[in-house]
């Protein structure tokens, strides 16, 4: 079998058809170019040159072979080249956990400027709660997580603190508290709510008991929703009332009004997550891109008043 060296050998005398200029592109001085085109003409058993003491010219074979040797010696340079992207970070594959609520405007931001400064690494998407993306990390399943900061969530991964989302009244269009430009506790006080799941929805949902109990507000809650979307739909439908994160305002529910808070400071936080240790080089590569380019970054907090 052949070397790559007999080949690139091989297309310089092509090229130069002459032993003195192929051998100085080279490097090397002519006899053993001459010996590394007799090493591969023997490999091949095949003869690729005509040589006369004055001139030097490729056979029918010759032909043939230099246009797939050329190919050859492409691709050779292209993976070598992708092989040291990859190990450096700036190639590869990167699978990314993300909440729903992500990916109404942080997550697609995040994903195109990650496209357009890494456009040799796959990012691939999974959707899935925060509970589940800690654990998939843990496993390997995902590279990357969008979190929320969970209570009692001990694991191994770094977190850092991407935005702070207000949390935001929607009510449907016809109640009477979507004219209120002030919605006070009492305002809520044994109104139909559609909350968050305790289980899919933990997060939200620890956040707005924690709202109501601090405010001494009882609320009906009518349904346990794990999804934003879902709720909002439900709102519209005139179910209940509900409590969720401004960067929901961004879905187009014409028949949903957005009401500030009594509190402005009650916030949902979320955080990008990942494993130090990780194996693969874009992991962290990725990741501080994310961290310089879209920490603090708040969507959302311009809520009508």
């Amino acid at each position: 079998m052949f070397e790559l060296f007999q080949l690139r050998c091989f297309v310089t005398l092509a090229e130069e058809l002459h032993f003195g200029r192929a051998a100085a592109r080279l490097h090397m001085t002519q006899p053993p170019l001459s010996r590394q085109i007799q090493l591969l003409e023997h490999a091949l058993s095949v003869k690729l040159l005509e040589r006369t003491s004055r001139s030097v010219r490729l056979s029918a074979a010759g032909e043939v072979f230099y246009r797939d040797a050329v190919s050859i010696l492409r691709h050779a340079d292209q993976a070598a080249a992708l092989a040291k992207r990859v190990e450096k970070g700036e190639a590869g594959r990167v699978t990314v956990g993300f909440t729903a609520v992500a990916g109404y405007d942080l997550l697609p931001r995040i994903v195109s400027a990650a496209q357009q400064r890494f456009p040799m690494t796959d990012v691939v998407l999974r959707e899935m709660v925060s509970k589940d993306q800690l654990e998939a990390l843990e496993s390997g399943a995902i590279d990357i997580g969008f979190v929320r900061p969970l209570s009692g969530a001990g694991t191994s991964t770094s977190r850092h603190l991407l935005l702070r989302d207000p949390l935001v009244l929607a009510v449907h269009a016809d109640h009477r508290l979507a004219r209120k430009k002030d919605i006070r506790p009492e305002h809520l006080q044994d109104e139909r709510f559609i909350m968050y799941s305790p289980d899919d929805g933990r997060y939200f949902y620890e956040l707005v008991s924690g709202l109501f109990a601090s405010a001494g507000v009882q609320t009906r809650h009518v349904q346990h929703i794990g999804q934003t979307h879902t709720i909002l739909g439900l709102v519209r439908g005139g179910v209940g009332m509900a409590i969720v994160p401004a960067s929901a305002m961004m879905l187009p529910f014409r028949e949903v009004q957005f009401r500030p808070l009594w509190r402005s400071g009650i916030v949902a936080e979320l955080c990008l997550a990942w494993r130090p240790e990780s194996s693969n080089p874009a992991v962290e590569i990725v990741a501080g891109f994310v961290k310089q380019h879209f920490s603090g970054t708040a969507r959302g907090s311009a809520v009508p008043a």
